[in-house]
């Protein structure tokens, strides 16, 4: 599993109705897509009482190949010529799990990102979140929720969706405005670290 999002923060005063309908009207073109685990279209909106205007996609890729066809193909070229090329995060995948709302269509997400202190072998914090994720998927309201490393600059990542309300003090919240999940069983069977 990898995980990857780009942020695309708009100005102060941006139409995010663009965004919703970009959403609705092409969102769709992800739900076959080889290769793909699930992908979520998430914003963040100033009038919703967001810090910025922004249109920050979250993918969880079940193989490689699917990522580097839809970064490398037309799928990601479609946000560079509207937007420009924006910097995309990666993450290798540590751990994935499902919720007891896992039906549910999620209507929020939390992303926290935590550095690995030079001080904490890089197996033990990755341990100890993986551990913290097993409590995670427990939570009442919470439909799926990853955990990922990148190691370039040695940080962790905790992903979640939540059928309502998130808790607001994990992290950054986004409000989810669809989300394709061709890849999903791939997901919940595949292995990622132990």
């Amino acid at each position: 599993m990898h995980a990857a999002q780009y942020e695309i923060t708009l100005p102060a005063e941006y139409d995010m109705g663009v965004i919703h309908h970009r959403v609705a009207t092409r969102g769709h073109l992800l739900d076959d897509f080889p290769g793909l685990g699930l992908k979520a279209y998430l914003v963040r909106e100033r009038s919703a009482g967001a810090p910025v205007n922004q249109y920050a996609p979250f993918y969880l890729w079940a193989a490689p190949e699917g990522m580097n066809a839809f970064f490398w193909g037309p799928g990601f070229q479609g946000i560079v010529d509207d937007f420009g090329r924006p910097r995309v995060l990666h993450w290798a995948g540590a751990a994935y799990g499902e919720g007891r709302a896992a039906d549910a269509a999620p209507r929020y997400a939390v992303r926290r990102r935590e550095p690995i202190d030079a001080d904490v072998p890089p197996g033990d914090a990755v341990a100890r979140a993986v551990e913290a994720h097993g409590r995670l998927v427990r939570e009442d309201g919470l439909v799926a929720a990853a955990v990922a490393v990148d190691p370039s600059r040695w940080e962790l990542l905790t992903f979640s969706l939540w059928a309502g309300p998130a808790p607001g003090d994990a992290g950054d919240v986004f409000r989810v405005l669809r989300l394709s999940q061709p890849g999903r069983a791939a997901l919940r069977h595949g292995r990622h670290w132990d």
